[in-house]
């Protein structure tokens, strides 16, 4: 699977990426559309850019398509992240996977065999994910966390940017977070919603390590600035695993 960028990203003293550190991945969703590539520039120093596809079916809004999502891999210092809020998710994700995308989620609610899909997505050579909306359980994805590199767990309804933070999910976060230490599993987890430097906290202890943050980076007056601050908040309040039976 493709790795992480390496510009940008937390070192220790002798200059050694450190492997483990807080992701985060502005969304576009909240960039200046006109300038594009102006503003794709500007987040150069996070870790893979989130893209939002909107199909204004799974969900009531319209964004981006294959041609656009192509143009902006060509034109990305970072990796992108492509989140597919999209119907058919089985017969439309492939075609992202293919574009060059370093990731590629879809939603568990429109995916008619999430593992396959997962599964094609990997061998193709893009990471795999899988989205989850607030009222969808995570249970389902304990037996088969293996088979996908990221589960991004929405902190607001999808389909519009600048929605308040969702607590109430954070209980689903850490049940992931610790089924995932207890199989040993690698798997990203991912929040998008909500996110800037008064929520990063709440979900980096519930056991998020990939933050997507959209109004939070491209609102402010320093953007390397806020991407260091978002970092730095989200490891300082990292996930302390419930403990295990011995």
């Amino acid at each position: 699977m493709p790795d992480c960028p390496a510009e940008g990203r937390p070192r220790d003293n002798g200059g050694v990426i450190l492997p483990d550190a807080p992701r985060i991945n502005p969304s576009i969703l909240s960039a200046d559309f006109v300038n594009m590539q102006r503003d794709l520039e500007r987040i150069a120093g996070a870790d893979l850019v989130h893209v939002d596809v909107m199909d204004n079916h799974f969900v009531p809004n319209l964004t981006f398509g294959p041609q656009m999502v192509g143009r902006i891999q060509d034109t990305s210092p970072i990796p992108l992240d492509v989140h597919l809020m999209i119907s058919d998710a089985d017969r439309h994700a492939p075609e992202y996977a293919e574009i060059g995308a370093a990731s590629v989620t879809f939603h568990l609610e429109a995916a008619s065999d999430p593992v396959a899909l997962a599964r094609r997505l990997r061998a193709i050579g893009a990471r795999a994910g899988v989205a989850i909306k607030p009222d969808t359980p995570a249970e389902p994805l304990f037996e088969v966390l293996d088979e996908f590199d990221q589960i991004l767990v929405m902190t607001v309804e999808p389909g519009f940017g600048g929605q308040s933070f969702r607590a109430d999910q954070m209980p689903k976060l850490r049940g992931l977070a610790d089924e995932a230490r207890r199989r040993g599993s690698a798997v990203w987890l991912q929040v998008d919603g909500g996110i800037g430097p008064d929520t990063i906290a709440q979900a980096a202890e519930a056991g998020a390590d990939t933050f997507v943050a959209g109004s939070a980076v491209f609102g402010a007056d320093d953007i390397d600035q806020r991407i260091a601050q978002l970092r730095a908040l989200a490891a300082e309040h990292r996930h302390a695993p419930d403990s295990l039976d011995a």
